[in-house]
């Protein structure tokens, strides 16, 4: 039975994963932050542990369980992440670094701390990104700017660990119907004071937190179509799924800079002094 870790399980993209890869007959473990979502899981018949990604002791520790239990790991999908959302100045140096760690810094860690189990099993490191790191938005610069590292620091582990017989593939969502919305407004509102220069595009900036449930494709939709890409035969290192998640790089790539700022800026009330 091929084995399975997925980062970030406790709700949306990441336990319709865990969903779908259990389903297909693959042995699930399944990661969370948090104890009492770690006991939802367990209870849902998955090999559930509880992991903070940006804690390097939890991952040694899990790395060895691993090891003892199953000398090996067929495929990694790290999946755990946020979004920070609101003006990129108010959330200052701070806000932008935890952002890293949770969705950059983390990735190479848990990477790091399983590659000799992904080695020995000649696995899959499946690493999920988004469009908004091809098309960068207003509101969403730290969080964009993550998942263009995501990006390219998925292309830099496609080419090293190749020698390893590790394929690397970097899976970039669309709208994808989860809480990631309203976990990010809830962050937006918090980053966003009454006294910052942007307070009177307050709303720009919660429709910018609230813009991944646009028509949003289902969960569960979106985890068949990274099962289905992880069977092809070679690993694609790249996939897109999901509402925009084709529409919106062809944007980025197709539009004049200036036709795109242009855009973005009428969308998001930039276009009149403040």
């Amino acid at each position: 039975m091929p084995t399975v870790l997925i980062t970030g399980c406790s709700s949306g993209i990441g336990r319709a994963l865990a969903d779908a890869f259990r389903d297909a007959g693959h042995e699930v473990w399944a990661t969370a932050r948090k104890p009492a979502d770690v006991d939802i899981l367990a209870a849902a018949g998955f090999s559930a542990r509880q992991l903070d990604v940006n804690d390097a002791s939890a991952l040694q520790a899990l790395a060895e369980e691993l090891q003892d239990r199953l000398g090996g790991l067929d495929m990694l999908i790290n999946n755990a992440g946020y979004g920070a959302m609101g003006p990129l100045l108010d959330g200052g140096v701070d806000a932008m670094r935890q952002q890293f760690e949770t969705n950059v810094f983390a990735l190479v860690g848990v990477t790091r701390a399983l590659f000799p189990l992904l080695r020995r099993s000649q696995g899959l490191v499946v690493n999920i990104g988004s469009v908004s790191g091809v098309l960068v938005t207003p509101f969403a610069g730290a969080y964009c700017a993550s998942k263009a590292a995501v990006h390219a620091l998925s292309d830099a582990l496609r080419l090293e660990l190749a020698p390893f017989s590790i394929s690397v593939m970097e899976v970039q969502p669309g709208a994808i119907a989860s809480q990631f919305a309203s976990n990010a407004q809830r962050q937006a509102d918090e980053v966003l004071a009454a006294d910052s220069p942007w307070w009177p595009l307050r709303e720009q900036v919660r429709a910018r937190a609230r813009a991944s449930q646009d028509r949003p494709t289902p969960a569960a939709v979106f985890a068949q179509g990274v099962l289905a890409a992880t069977r092809k035969t070679p690993v694609p290192g790249l996939v897109r799924i999901g509402n925009g998640s084709t529409a919106l790089p062809l944007l980025a790539r197709l539009l004049p800079q200036r036709l795109l700022d242009t855009v973005l800026k009428k969308r998001f009330g930039l276009l009149r002094p403040l």
